[in-house]
Order: structure tokens, then sequence, then C-alpha cells
């Protein structure tokens, strides 16, 4: 993977950086960079990224960002303890390449790293845990500081970055988690709308099951080229079930609904199997839609940022670039493709580094990992106390 430039802190409208000297040790002593290695695993892909920060010209760059990914048998889902077996026979070839790939003909490459940055969490436990003690060993063998990463933040800041948004609305899906995010003054991200059952990733995840489509390279990816498979105007949108309550959403009813068709009308010829994923992706994704315009509303955004393994959908993208475009004054939609949206080692890197030129690390008895770590439960200190319209009702 090429050398990935991107925003400068400034840009980003982040709180400066602390004055010399850092509260932390930079080991790349002959130009002063900081350098830190994220490791990813929350889910069923593992990732490990090298990134770095230049002091003279101000920008984080991507050094490396391999990973590998688990893909289970078709028709199933991946098992904690399959994807951890994965997760823990690829992780250190993984370290090895991503150093080699950041610092070529390098014998001691890790000797220029400020600190280990892992995902505590959300996510799934074995594999995170099988993570986290990558990270721990990599800490106490180059003695240099751990920094522990809330994932969600991870895709958040990465997003940022990549696209050079200060401050956008973000919205967040994946297979586990669906949130509308903003930042307030707190020092925290705020979540102003959620899944009320499960993510919608999870929900395209579980109805390609029920159609037979390959894991490979991913459920939602191939939801997404079936739906394109046939020309629109050859496609039967069914109505179904539209779950948005309030700021939040609802994709259970939605799911269970076009999982019947699937078993009657699919089968008896009455419609297509095009059919139903065109049609369950655009009722998903107008949900999504619209409680996101609903919180650029309230918050007197411009831009959205998309963050996430879904976000990386196309005609998702395209809706969302339907609604900025009607807003007056016009919007701007940040999207990446499947490098960034898609879980990464470099996200960590990215959040991880943020948090250590901001004193933030983790002491080694604090380096738990769990299931559940919420967004909003997250501290950024990076993130300026920016006073936004949407703050005063909070």
């Amino acid at each position: 993977m090429d050398q990935q430039e991107s925003a400068t802190a400034e840009s980003l409208e982040n709180v400066p950086l602390p004055l010399s000297p850092p509260p932390y040790s930079i080991r790349d002593e002959e130009h002063g960079r900081t350098i830190v290695l994220g490791i990813e695993g929350s889910a069923n892909k593992v990732g490990v990224g090298v990134l770095q920060f230049d002091p003279l010209s101000k920008k984080y760059t991507i050094l490396s960002n391999p990973r590998k990914t688990y893909v289970a048998p078709a028709g199933h889902g991946f098992l904690p303890k399959e994807t951890a077996w994965h997760h823990q026979s690829h992780i250190v070839a993984l370290v090895r390449t991503a150093l080699n790939m950041a610092f070529p003909g390098d014998a001691k490459p890790e000797r220029l790293l400020s600190g280990i940055c892992y995902t505590r969490g959300p996510g799934m436990g074995a594999p995170l845990q099988s993570c986290a003690v990558a990270a721990r060993t990599l800490s106490l063998m180059w003695e240099i500081p751990l920094i522990g990463v809330n994932h969600c933040v991870g895709h958040i800041e990465m997003g940022r970055v990549a696209c050079g948004s200060p401050n956008p609305v973000v919205l967040y899906v994946s297979g586990g988690n669906t949130q509308v995010i903003c930042y307030n003054d707190s020092g925290r991200y705020c979540i102003f709308g959620e899944t009320i059952d499960i993510a919608v990733g999870n929900c395209l995840d579980r109805f390609a099951r029920v159609i037979g489509l390959s894991n490979d390279p991913s459920p939602g990816f191939n939801i997404e080229q079936t739906a394109k498979s046939v020309p629109k105007e050859k496609l039967k949108y069914i109505e179904l079930p539209y779950g948005v309550k309030g700021m939040d959403v609802s994709f259970s009813g939605i799911l269970t609904h076009v999982e019947q068709l699937a078993k009657t009308k699919l089968k008896t010829g009455q419609v297509s199997t095009a059919d139903l994923c065109f049609s369950l992706q655009e009722t998903i994704f107008a949900m999504l839609v619209e409680t996101t315009e609903r919180a650029m509303a309230h918050a007197g955004a411009s831009e959205v940022l998309m963050v996430g393994g879904v976000a990386c959908n196309v005609r998702l993208q395209e809706m969302m670039q339907l609604m900025v475009e009607d807003r007056k004054p016009k919007g701007k939609v940040c999207a990446m493709d499947h490098r960034y949206c898609i879980d990464n080692g470099a996200m960590i890197a990215q959040a991880g580094i943020f948090a250590l030129q901001h004193g933030q690390t983790t002491a080694l008895k604090d380096s738990w990992c769990t299931q559940r770590y919420r967004t909003d439960q997250a501290e950024v200190p990076w993130r300026k106390n920016k006073l936004a319209r949407y703050s005063e009702s909070l």
C-alpha cells in the first residue's frame, strides 16, 4: 500500500499540540517524528497499521496498513472462537509486514515506535482479547506505552483525517454499530440517534445468509452487487416496514419481513433475488439518510462523514449525496473506500496518536478490553471545546 498523506492537526481544528517537550518519548531522534503502531481485531478482520506525525509538515501519514479477513462458509456467520484463532495465527506476520512496509531495509524498525495502540472495544470478546494480548506483549518487549482506543472513535478520526473534515455529522454504519454522531463541547462525542435492536450491517449479513450469498469478500458487498446486477427499470420495488422512531432506527422487523418474502414469494418466482436486495437497500438506506439529515439540521452542520464497513456502499453514498445537494446551502458528503471504511489498523493508530500527543496512555494493569464501549463513553481531549448550536439543547 502506498503511503497516504492526510490533513494537518490545524486544518482539523484540533486542540493545539502541547508545547515541547511532548508528554511522551519521541524515539525517532533523527527526524523527530512520532510513530505509532495500531492493532485492530474487534470482528472478523485483523489489521496492523503504522502511522507517523511529522513535526515539520504537521501532517499525519499512513506508512502501512495490511490486514487479513476471516471468511466464514456461505450461510454461516463468523463465530468468536474461530475468529480469535484466525487473528492469533496472523497477528505476528501482520506486525512484521507492517513494519517492513513502513521501514523497508531497516533491521530494527521497532526502535522508532513511540507507542502501541490497540482496540479496547466494542467488539467480539475473544478476538478483542487476542489482539490485546499481542499489544501488551509488544509494549513490554519494546518498552513503549500502550494506548487503548475506542473502535468507534477510531473510525471517526480516520475519516476526519482522510477527508479533511473538521466538524461533521458522522453516520457510523457497520456490522455491529449504527449511530448518528456529533461532537459537542463536553470533550466526548454525542450520539444523536442509533439502532434500538440490530445494526444495519448485521441486518444485511443475515439476509445474505438467507438467500445464500457468499461471505467473500462480505455479505453486504454481495447484496449491493446483486441489486446492481439487473437494470433499474427492470427491478421491482417491494414495500417493506420503515423503522424510524424519532432519531433512532429499527431493523429487526424489516429483516423478519424480507426473510419471509424470501421463503415465500422468492421460491414461487413472484419476486427475484435482485428485487429483494434492491428493496432492502433502498428502505434501510432511506432511514439512515432521514435521521442523518435531521441531525444536520439540529447541529447546523454542512458536512456528513460516513464511516464503517457499510459506508463503502455506493448506493448509500449516492442517496446521501442527493440529500446534501437538496439542502440550502448545499452540503458535502465525506466518504471513503474500503481501505479506510472497513476495519483496519491505521484507524486505531490515528485515534491512538491523537491520544498519545495529548497525554493519554493506558497502564498495563488497565489494559482491559470490553464488548461494550459506547462512542460517548470515550474521552477525546484532542477535539476543541467548540460550542455548537446543538450543544445548548443537550
